[in-house]
């Protein structure tokens, strides 16, 4: 397989290629072959991970960017080719977004792959099996989240699961369907469950964190009983996780690991997030090559609707008047985190698999916990489609600068009524052309 080529490499996997678009930032990629001996080698191996997990080509901006530039309330007002297709929706298999989120993507998992390998087996007196345990839970946690972002982005992948040492290691494996790469996901949840400790920890996976990512899960396969229970599971948890007011408070004068963040990643000015690069303007230190268009600005500003979420959105002064997101803001040192579960997703996803259930009441109970929080009235919605409609508004101004819109839109097969898209082909992104060019029992994704 072609991709076991960048566990080998040294510290920066494309430092002799020309950086492409948000390909800023040197890998921390290290073989782990050689590096997992014992347990200090071991939580600097797991460490590793959580900076795969954050590097620019993944939550750090590139990952994120497919779904901002896809969902159709975020525009790209750069010049290059690769974004300007996403945003447009006519993505084409060469795109080096793409690319570069594939591969980013994979690279984490091989290196979860090796971490779940050697832990277990290593002999270190001082390496407990608490400890053991909960490193190797960490990775499950980690290769889960991999796989479950492939799933919706890519559809059924190639499944590797084992150590990526040579070239050749897992030479002939075909692209699993859609089914198994999402029964991949519940299987690694489950085993992270089992191994990690019941304790809140922001930045690092927990058991809370596994069963946070198992409610997303489960709303994604549609199955309702199960995401209303690991759901509640974290809002009953209200000692670690509530609601703030107001909205920005999870962000705001350089909070972190609020009351509101179930799982996010941190960085610091040795490890940057990239993301205030492309959404502050020039005159903040940024590029503004992501900006909310006008229709979402609008709806952000509107009291009755975005309420105090006109937070994440500021204009800069005359003659420019350039509307820009504010939700990453830390220039020049770009230590803001990457906001990947926070507590209000919790209660949407309640919400939503409430009202799949016809259990209106309690759904508009989770719904207008999150407008009230937003300053906004409650809703009127009476039906269960009604509500499902406004669950979907609302998941759009909440979490509108944090990656989930295309991906809902999808989920829920409303990519066509939205955005006037009906080829479903393009509902998922190409597989690289590089990469079909280099492995031969990698099969594309019907239309590209």
């Amino acid at each position: 397989m072609r991709l076991s080529i960048y566990l080998l490499a040294g510290i920066s996997l494309l430092g002799a290629s020309c950086k492409k678009f948000l390909d800023v930032q040197p890998e921390q990629q290290v073989d782990d072959s050689q590096a997992i001996t014992n347990l200090g080698s071991a939580e600097t191996a797991v460490n590793g991970l959580y900076n795969l997990l954050g590097n620019d080509s993944y939550y750090g901006s590139n990952f994120q960017a497919l779904s901002y530039l896809s969902g159709g309330d975020i525009q790209w007002t750069g010049s290059q080719s690769a974004p300007a297709q996403i945003a447009n929706r006519q993505i084409t298999a060469d795109n080096a977004n793409v690319a570069s989120s594939w591969a980013a993507i994979y690279r984490t998992i091989l290196s979860a792959n090796y971490i779940i390998d050697v832990i277990p087996k290593l002999a270190d007196p001082l390496f407990t099996q608490v400890k053991k345990d909960q490193l190797t839970g960490e990775a499950y946690f980690v290769r889960a989240l991999s796989y479950f972002d492939l799933a919706r982005g890519w559809g059924g992948v190639q499944l590797i699961l084992t150590p990526t040492r040579l070239p050749g290691d897992h030479a002939g494996i075909k692209r699993s369907s859609l089914d198994e790469t999402y029964q991949q996901v519940l299987s690694d949840l489950n085993k992270a469950a089992e191994l990690l400790p019941l304790s809140t920890n922001r930045n690092r996976a927990t058991r809370k964190t596994a069963w946070a990512l198992k409610a997303r899960y489960f709303l994604y396969r549609q199955q309702w009983d199960s995401a209303d229970l690991y759901a509640t599971r974290i809002i009953d948890d209200v000692a670690n996780y509530r609601l703030l007011k107001p909205y920005n408070a999870f962000f705001a004068n350089n909070a972190t690991a609020t009351a509101e963040s179930v799982f996010e990643i941190s960085y610091s000015v040795s490890f940057k997030n990239g993301h205030f690069n492309w959404w502050l303007p020039p005159a903040l230190g940024g590029r503004r090559e992501w900006a909310p268009n006008a229709q979402l600005v609008a709806l952000l500003n509107d009291p009755a609707i975005g309420g105090n979420r006109n937070a994440l959105i500021g204009q800069t002064a005359p003659p420019g008047n350039l509307w820009y997101g504010k939700l990453y803001y830390r220039t020049p040192t770009g230590t803001d985190p990457a906001y990947l579960i926070r507590i209000a997703e919790l209660y949407l996803i309640r919400a939503e698999a409430r009202a799949k259930n016809g259990l209106l009441t309690e759904a508009l109970q989770d719904l207008n916990a999150i407008r009230d929080r937003a300053g906004i009235a409650p809703s009127t919605a009476d039906t269960k489609e009604a509500i499902l409609l406004a669950i979907e508004n609302e998941r759009r101004l909440e979490f509108a600068f944090e990656g989930d819109r295309w991906f809902d839109l999808v989920r829920t097969g409303r990519v066509a009524n939205v955005l006037g898209l009906t080829d479903k082909n393009r509902y998922v992104f190409p597989i690289p052309a590089d990469e079909l060019l280099a492995d031969g029992n990698l099969d594309p994704n019907p239309g590209y």
